[in-house]
């Protein structure tokens, strides 16, 4: 899957807001060529909350073990929530990690190496063995941070 086809398969869920940041947006340089994405019905960036899944286009300070500086390298990363970590990991996100994927492999479903601790997972250069996987990880992700807006709004209606 290429970062397009990651957008536009996001651009297709409802309440979906993707920010771009780039050169003269005020957006920090480092971001510029990443993208983020929100669950924000109203199109404005919510203010107490994180998006629910990111592409990274290169590496971030202290966070460089995937080698996003290669030629072509990305890594989607996204919040799915504990049973879906659990389910791709084999462990609680609290608990240390042991033996798992390099975070260079491509195509491979992991624990982001920064925020695995949080429940985080990420995919680099998401490819035909994951990408199955990352449309229903990115389907849960986008329900959970729909719930949790939902949630925050005071709402209870689907």
């Amino acid at each position: 899957m290429s970062i397009d086809e990651i957008i536009e398969f996001l651009a297709g869920l409802d309440g979906v807001l993707t920010l771009r940041p780039a050169p003269g947006d005020g957006s920090p340089e480092i971001s510029w060529g990443d993208a983020f994405f929100y669950y924000a019905p109203d199109g404005e960036v919510p203010k107490a909350t994180q998006p629910f899944a990111t592409i990274v286009t290169k590496d971030y300070p202290e966070d460089e073990l995937s080698r996003l500086d290669r030629p072509g390298a990305f890594r989607l990363n996204l919040f799915a929530g504990k049973e879906a970590f659990v389910g791709w990991t084999g462990r609680q996100p609290r608990d240390a990690a042991t033996g798992e994927t390099d975070p260079s492999v491509a195509d491979s479903v992991m624990a982001h190496p920064v925020y695995g601790t949080l429940g985080w997972l990420a995919v680099v250069n998401p490819g035909p063995r994951t990408e199955p996987a990352i449309r229903e990880l990115l389907r849960t992700a986008h329900d959970l941070a729909r719930s949790r807006h939902r949630r925050r709004a005071g709402s209870t209606s689907p």
